[in-house]
């Protein structure tokens, strides 16, 4: 595993911060750690990469105790609120990135080329930083934290500031990263985000974790049905009851649930061979938002 963590308590003088915090994140993969503003997903970060001291719990990171220097060497890690001062160019603040991960001239020069690509900046580099749109300074902070090839990646909301051109530019990069086997770890209370890019979420609420897993596992469920429909008489509502006992009809629409895809083709069948004017039949998975909804209210509640 790449993180690992055992009960990971991190709280300030008002109790606040992240607590009792258990999760698995493996090699390659793209982690969504999601929860609404102040939940704890910043400090639980700034915890993992040795910016804070935890309170109590235990932690390895690339198999080693969070703090450790050799660790430290092979992560990446972009903060949510950065700022790069204006007047340095895209490529006076990769140099100074690498003098930092003290690359030698000649190591820093491929690097730099190197993560300009990967990020969709070659040619932009000898641009001031001040011109650049918020999508160009995300990629641009991104570069920054690939310059030491991490195995691991830390984005604390790397889109929460982007419009839909920039959000998308910087899932493409990440879905490259990983596919380089970089593991990438997303903080991010935009939800839509998580559900197209990553592998597993935990979501978090009040500084404690309420539900992780696989994406497919947490989405996993019941599908509803919009049906719009005519002719449908009594036969075919007492046959659809035997699929979900509380399938309702308006007079147009019929909605309802079923488990199994199967059962998709089956209502289909039952309301033709029934008579039934069938015009339309739109299935509606669970989504992360519904659930993360359903999940934060029952917790606050």
């Amino acid at each position: 595993m790449v993180i690992e963590t055992e009960n990971l308590t991190k709280l300030y003088e008002n109790n606040k911060g992240c607590r009792d915090i258990n999760i698995n994140v493996g090699e390659g993969e793209i982690y969504g750690f999601l929860g609404p503003n102040g939940a704890g997903k910043s400090t639980f970060i700034k915890t993992i990469v040795g910016l804070l001291f935890p309170t109590s719990g235990t932690a390895r990171v690339l198999g080693r105790p969070i703090g450790d220097i050799e660790a430290k060497k092979k992560i990446g890690y972009l903060p949510e609120l950065f700022k790069y001062q204006e007047w340095m160019t895209g490529l006076d603040l990769l140099s100074f990135h690498s003098s930092l991960y003290k690359l030698d001239k000649k190591n820093a020069s491929v690097k730099i080329e190197e993560v300009l690509e990967i990020v969709n900046l070659k040619g932009a580099e000898r641009s001031k930083i001040g011109t650049y749109s918020k999508g160009m300074q995300q990629r641009i902070g991104i570069a920054s934290a690939l310059l030491c090839e991490p195995k691991l990646l830390f984005l604390d909301e790397p889109t929460s500031a982007l419009d839909p051109i920039g959000r998308k530019e910087v899932r493409d990069i990440m879905v490259e990263l990983k596919r380089r086997g970089t593991t990438v770890f997303l903080n991010s209370h935009l939800l839509s985000e998580v559900e197209m890019v990553c592998d597993s979420a935990a979501i978090i609420s009040k500084g404690t974790i309420i539900k992780q897993g696989k994406m497919s596992e947490l989405l996993e469920g019941d599908t509803v049905l919009d049906i719009h429909a005519e002719n449908v008489n009594n036969e075919i509502l007492n046959n659809l009851e035997k699929i979900d006992e509380d399938v309702t009809f308006d007079g147009k629409t019929i909605k309802m649930h079923v488990k199994e895809n199967q059962e998709i083709h089956d209502v289909a069948s039952l309301i033709i061979a029934g008579g039934g004017k069938l015009y339309g039949l739109t299935p509606h998975r669970n989504s992360l938002e519904e659930l993360f909804i359903k999940l934060v209210e029952k917790g606050e509640e």
